[in-house]
């Protein structure tokens, strides 16, 4: 075993150096023979052995450790003996130590003191426990971190308190004490502190208020304040310095006022707010001072850091911060620089922080701070490639690891690898590794693969050496040509109508949006253009597809995020296209809500409309990312949320990625869960202001709910893309004491009625997003007439006393679809026991008739040449009020009816109970089929359900028979 060498003269003080590499061994053992001379003159003994290969280790990875231990060695055997070597700190107890250690300091010199002093020691111990192997990354930096957030925190509320006892108490308009909020940015705000980093910082306080009593302004109190704070950390005394503080991130950076109001803050950023701006932004955490306020300005400025949309514009503006940092990398020679040089950490942060500028306004699980976990969570999301994210995040812990060690050296701000072998040995040590080379080949590796990912996503996804033939489509863009060279140009490129295409670019680029377009956003519109215009010509109907985009290019012309989602993903670019000719519905709707363009970026969920359940898990996800008490969001969420899932059950029905009777399910699952969610948010909030409803029976209090029962098309889950939703209103209070439990008691009936509006009134009110969907109530007792809401006893009464057989033919169609499953079970018996009556059916077939006969007249069409699919003889309305006499008619003697609501499945119990011969029923259910399929076609071309006549003659003319036969004779 190696020793130090005073051996001789200490005996049992001896080092272990064996585990050392050669060339750190001499640098140890004087710090060694430093520290026992320092010991022995402040009468202490070394520290213990078993601590000594350990120490050595340390003292090998930090000069800062060891000459500290030498100048303190009191500082040694404390940390030794208090056993803080051995442990990571509890959650908040460095800030008790940094409260407990400046107690009853009194001025601002005797702060400077106790604050340097407590950083010595803290830093001592955190960067012994990394470089002893005690702590993992995530550790290091969180503790590191919290030191920081310590000493800002109680330096800030001792100065604050000085500062009241000179000036006054600032306060606000309303008369509360104003405190000043201290925003950490970067690698302090993401609690990613490395071991010498600068602290950067913005400092803002609530309202610029002149308030009596305070002697100066709230702008100069808050101003001189945090220069107070900046002094007590910055200034390098006898003790050293505390942080570096950097103020350049905030506003207008060196030449602006060191603190601002929060008003003034959000008028800056959204009036002169630049896109590096929005970048430091996402890792800006309230880190000393008032945090509560601090959170509810963050929350102010959140609208310019996350759009609400998804923001590919983002791409240029960090491909122009790539460039900066490509250009410095060269110009500075930064190549061994392991946080600026290609593959190092920044580049790591530019790929998380990127995809959360991006994303972060539609998803809240990428409004993180850490960039491990946005990591994390763009895998999950399937924004990154598993492999992709573990790559990087290996990659970022190894270059965080190396820049601690680095730093730890010295106590020294420094990201360069070490040219000299003493420093390259060491840094290989510390890093575990036992020589250079081996170091270097495992840095190499991990720089590639960052560099590769960084490289990737920052590449243009379209070649910037335009073809010829590009260059021939800008030039047709840019009216260069006259008009025959530019048709003979698009029809070079596909188009079959080229001298029309001619003229809807010439619209188009002579449209008030494109002329009010900014600099950008024609420079972005002129790299789509040529990449738009080859596409639509490889479509099947080029020239109708550019009609068809055409007011969606007007729409987003004046926001050219858009335009850059589209240049940015070829894949969306080629599905914008291949949807557009398929259908004038999906593109109108395309460019009705532009919103809607992001979900073209992945065919793989497009084309694959999600489940039940998984729609269920989508909309609370999305609604829990909602403030519960903001109903303007919750409904924003809500119609983008039925709009995104109806796009995909379009795009798979137009790319035939679905069958017919699958469409109608999932609209019918998007319209339940919507039901579903709107009923929760609406009941809430009525619970939140009177209470849950109750009532007493037989001197039991139970709870009263409401449902809501599915009539029409939803209840026979068949909906189309532009269907109402029949709905009727059903509550289950009786008894006695029917009424609220809150302090602001309501009757249950006024509850109830008050809740069914709160439920009509979010799925009909027209916002920016429009309206959820259109919904018809007329079906509910008495109709029009009627209350909006019945309980269970008045709707069974109404259903077995008065309702007309209209009213039991909808019934047919009727389940409960959301709120109370109490509610759902007392309908579904009512509705058999209704149904399940004996009728003269002689009666009821005449009944049935004569309703079908008025709404042929009515609403069938009068042109012998057309076919209405609905409402002419033989059609869909002929084959449901067959289905619904069959039902009314068998149902008592044929229980099985009973359990469906839908039309085909009431054709099988139809064949299967022997009613109805197998052949009729299949012609029956095909038939149906086939022209609901037709009509939803028709809905996705913006055309009305009507066909040539000649077009289903065969199943129209058999239907007829059918009719006759069952309803005629």
């Amino acid at each position: 075993m190696a020793s130090t060498p005073n051996d001789a003269a200490t005996g049992a003080a001896s080092l272990p150096l064996d585990h050392l590499p050669e060339a750190l061994r001499g640098d140890v053992a004087r710090a060694w023979d430093d520290y026992l001379q320092a010991a022995a003159a402040a009468a202490l003994e070394p520290v213990d052995a078993a601590r000594r290969r350990a120490l050595a280790a340390v003292w090998a990875g930090s000069r800062f450790v060891a000459d500290s231990c030498a100048r303190a060695p009191a500082l040694l055997a404390e940390l030794d003996a208090s056993g803080d070597l051995d442990r990571a700190y509890a959650d908040g107890e460095l800030a008790a130590r940094a409260r407990a250690a400046l107690q009853g300091v009194a001025d601002d010199a005797a702060l400077a003191v106790a604050l340097r002093r407590l950083r010595r020691r803290e830093m001592v111990r955190i960067a012994w426990r990394d470089l002893a192997g005690e702590a993992a990354l995530d550790e290091t930096l969180e503790e590191l971190s919290a030191l920081a957030d310590a000493c800002l925190a109680t330096a800030l509320d001792l100065l604050h308190g000085w500062q009241c006892a000179q000036s006054g108490v600032p306060r606000t308009a309303a008369g509360d004490e104003q405190r000043l909020v201290v925003l950490g940015m970067g690698k302090l705000g993401a609690r990613e502190l490395n071991f010498s980093s600068d602290i950067d910082l913005v400092f803002a306080y609530p309202e610029n208020h002149d308030a009596a009593g305070c002697r100066v302004a709230c702008e100069r109190f808050f101003q001189r304040l945090g220069q107070r704070l900046i002094q007590a950390l910055d200034a390098v005394t006898a003790d050293g310095f505390v942080y570096r503080v950097d103020m350049r991130l905030r506003p207008y950076g060196s030449a602006g006022p060191l603190a601002m109001s929060f008003g003034a803050l959000e008028e800056y950023y959204q009036s002169q707010g630049r896109e590096w701006e929005r970048y430091a932004l996402i890792k800006a955490r309230p880190v000393a001072g008032d945090r509560a306020a601090g959170e509810r300005l963050l929350e102010l400025l959140r609208p310019f850091v996350y759009r609400r949309y998804v923001d590919f514009g983002v791409f240029d503006s960090l491909r122009e911060m790539k460039a900066m940092i490509n250009r410095e990398v060269r110009l500075k020679e930064l190549d061994d620089d392991i946080k600026r040089g290609h593959g190092g950490i920044r580049e790591v942060e530019f790929v998380g922080q990127a995809f959360q500028l991006v994303h972060g306004g539609r998803e809240p699980r990428l409004r993180e701070r850490g960039i491990l976990r946005v990591l994390a969570t763009l895998a999950e999301l399937g924004q990154l490639p598993q492999h992709a994210a573990v790559q990087l995040a290996a990659a970022y812990d190894f270059l965080r690891r190396s820049e601690n060690r680095l730093q730890a050296y010295a106590d020294r701000q420094t990201y360069a690898l070490p040219e000299d072998a003493a420093g390259r040995a060491r840094l290989a040590f510390s890093m575990g590794y036992d020589g250079w080379d081996a170091y270097a080949v495992a840095l190499a590796e991990h720089r590639r693969r960052v560099h590769g990912d960084f490289e990737q996503l920052f590449a243009l996804p379209q070649a910037e050496n335009y073809d010829e033939a590009e260059h021939d489509l800008i030039a047709v863009w840019h009216a260069s040509l006259d008009a025959e060279a530019a048709a003979t140009v698009l029809a070079n490129a596909g188009f079959d109508q080229p001298q029309e295409a001619v003229e809807l670019l010439g619209g188009l680029r002579q449209s008030r949006a494109c002329r009010a377009s900014s600099a950008a956003g024609q420079k972005r519109l002129e790299r789509l253009m040529p990449l738009l215009l080859g596409a639509v010509g490889g479509a099947e109907a080029p020239t109708e597809c550019l009609r068809r985009l055409v007011p969606l290019l007007e729409r987003v012309a004046l926001r050219s995020a858009y335009i850059a989602l589209l240049v940015e993903n070829p894949m969306a670019l080629s599905q914008l296209v291949r949807l557009t000719t398929a259908s004038s519905w999906i593109a109108g709707r395309l460019a009705q809500y532009p919103l809607l363009l992001d979900e073209l970026l992945d065919p793989r969920t497009l084309y694959r409309p999600p489940d039940r359940a998984r729609l269920e898990a989508e909309l609370q996800a999305r609604l829990a990312g909602v403030p519960g008490d903001d109903l303007e969001q919750q409904m924003e969420a809500l119609r983008h949320f039925k709009r995104t899932n109806v796009l995909r059950v379009a795009a798979a029905d137009v790319v035939d990625a679905i069958p017919l009777m699958v469409v109608s399910d999932h609209l019918t699952w998007i319209a339940e869960t919507v039901l579903g969610g709107v009923a929760r948010i609406a009941w809430d909030d009525l619970v939140a202001r009177h209470g849950v409803p109750g009532y007493v029976v037989d001197g039991e209090q139970r709870q009263a709910g409401l449902g809501i029962v599915a009539y029409g098309k939803l209840g026979g889950i068949e909906l189309g893309y532009v269907s109402d939703l029949d709905i009727v209103f059903l509550h289950d209070s009786r008894g006695e004491a029917q009424q609220t439990d809150g302090a602001r008691q309501v009757d249950n009936a006024l509850f109830f009625a008050r809740l069914a509006q709160r439920i009509i009134h979010i799925l009909t009110t027209l916002t920016a997003s429009g309206e959820l969907y259109p919904v018809d109530t007329r079906l509910r007792p008495s109709g029009a007439s009627g209350l909006m809401v019945s309980s269970l006893e008045a709707f069974a009464r109404y259903q077995h006393q008065e309702a007309w057989t209209w009213e039991r033919q909808a019934l047919v169609r009727a389940r409960p679809v959301a709120g109370s499953a109490a509610v759902a079970g007392r309908f579904e018996a009512i509705r058999r026991e209704v149904l399940g009556q004996p009728r003269e059916r002689a009666q009821l077939r005449r009944e049935v008739r004569e309703m079908r006969e008025k709404m042929r007249s009515q609403l069938g069409t009068s042109d012998p040449a057309e076919f209405d699919l609905k409402q002419d003889p033989g059609g869909i309305a002929d084959i449901e009020f067959m289905v619904q006499y069959g039902t009314l008619a068998w149902a008592s003697e044929h229980p099985a009816l009973l359990a469906w609501t839908d039309n085909i499945r009431l054709l099988e119990t139809f064949a299967s109970e022997g009613l109805l011969p197998p052949a009729d029923a299949a012609l029956l259910s095909d038939a149906y089929r086939a022209y609901r399929a037709a009509g939803h076609r028709l809905t996705l071309q913006d055309l009305p359900a009507r066909v040539p006549a000649a077009r289903f003659a065969e199943f129209r003319d058999r239907v007829l028979g059918l009719w006759r036969r069952w309803m005629e004779e």
